[in-house]
């Protein structure tokens, strides 16, 4: 099938295989040119490993320190009529360059929330590793049920406190206008801990550390976005905040509970980007299009791979990691510094419906957001007939 963009919202209803392959690849390619991550251990479990932060850090470690690579995602396989998930074709795009290269790969695809995931995971861990040495946590989902009492709960993307009115981009109708936002009431702000505080993670460990499969002197980390003043109404005094606080909370208690086997467990704190997570909370394409411009043109600006290299060569790997006050890895520094910051706060300001294209990077920002879906990459033929049947 000829396969275009189908965007509805905040998201691409559809994919395309060749396009994300090419998108796997250049990230590779990426990490090929930089110096080797030597310290990087050779045996990786990467929960939620197939977009974004978690896909960039899978292949950081596979490609960039030669390491067997273990992934968990939930993403849906093609058929003849119907694409795959972006998900789904990063997947097996990456299989198929480990294999190449001769690197081990394997990918669980199933509820990262479920302990029947958790049960499969252990298990290959005991077939292929024996144990592992790093767990990056990056799973990013609207929705977990709990996996005891079978409950389902859900997020939400609300202030605390107060309703908050601010500036927004609509990408549907290109166009600049305010949003009210009504606050969370408490039955929400629980819920969304639920969701995306430190309880799964937590989970995680405790089973691969009671299967015997964490090895001594483990690390492990979870990903967050903090922010600053523009975004902390939505992101720092929020549900999301909140939330953010479950993840430091677990952080801190998995340090003293597997203190036995000297477990290291950090918060990172990332940059601001395009991912499938971050399109959909309200603020964020309009601040997210404003600071890419700005790093842009200061020279800061990262993506994904960019970001994860860093993080594992200069903080989970390094004997002097950069902090920040709650003690996460504190990687979004070129981002939320007081000069970056007051560029942007003066843009945010200033931006209107009329001159919203000239002050900010619009256009990077929806470059970014078709890659993830494998469209508009250099290269590739969009009007060629394609197989959307892909396995891995």
């Amino acid at each position: 099938m000829v396969i275009h963009p189908k965007i509805r919202g905040f998201i691409c209803t559809n994919a395309h295989p060749v396009g994300c392959a090419a998108h796997v690849q250049q990230q590779i390619d990426y990490v090929k040119q930089q110096p080797a991550l030597n310290d990087v251990p050779k045996r990786v479990l990467v929960i939620g490993s197939s977009t974004g932060y978690g896909l960039a850090s899978r292949i950081n470690a596979a490609f960039g320190a030669g390491a067997k690579t273990l992934g968990v995602c939930f993403e849906k396989e093609p058929t003849e009529k119907k694409t795959g998930t972006a998900g789904w074709y990063n997947t097996a795009a990456f299989h198929k360059a480990a294999a190449k290269e001769g690197l081990y790969a394997h990918t669980i695809n199933g509820d990262a929330f479920s302990n029947e995931i958790k049960d499969q995971v252990i298990e290959k861990i005991k077939e292929d590793f024996g144990q592992v040495d790093l767990v990056i946590y990056s799973l990013a989902s609207p929705k977990r049920k709990d996996p005891v009492t079978g409950d389902l709960y859900s997020s939400t993307l609300k202030p605390i406190g107060q309703a908050y009115t601010t500036k927004t981009y609509n990408t549907d109708k290109d166009e600049v206008s305010e949003i009210t936002l009504e606050p969370a009431n408490d039955d929400e702000i629980q819920q969304t801990i639920k969701v995306m505080g430190g309880e799964d993670w937590e989970l995680w460990m405790a089973a691969l550390h009671d299967a015997g499969v964490l090895a001594d002197n483990a690390k492990t980390t979870a990903y967050t976005y903090i922010g600053k003043k523009l975004t902390w109404p939505i992101y720092g005094q929020a549900t999301i905040g909140k939330a953010k606080e479950d993840l430091d909370r677990a952080a801190a208690e998995m340090r003293t509970r597997y203190a036995g086997i000297n477990l290291e467990a950090y918060v990172s704190s990332l940059k601001a980007l395009v991912t499938q997570a971050s399109s959909a909370i309200p603020v964020m394409p309009l601040y997210i299009s404003l600071i890419y411009g700005v790093m842009k043109e200061e020279g800061t600006h990262e993506g994904c791979i960019e970001q994860t290299y860093r993080l594992l060569k200069d903080a989970l790997y390094s004997e002097n990691p950069k902090l920040d006050e709650a003690g996460r890895l504190f990687m979004n520094d070129w981002e939320t510094n007081e000069k970056t910051q007051a560029k942007v706060e003066a843009l945010w300001h200033q931006v209107t419906q009329d001159n919203f294209h000239q002050l900010a990077d619009y256009a990077g920002y929806h470059s970014d957001f078709l890659k993830l879906f494998g469209f508009g990459i250099e290269g590739v033929d969009y009007d060629a007939d394609v197989d959307p049947v892909v396995t891995w």
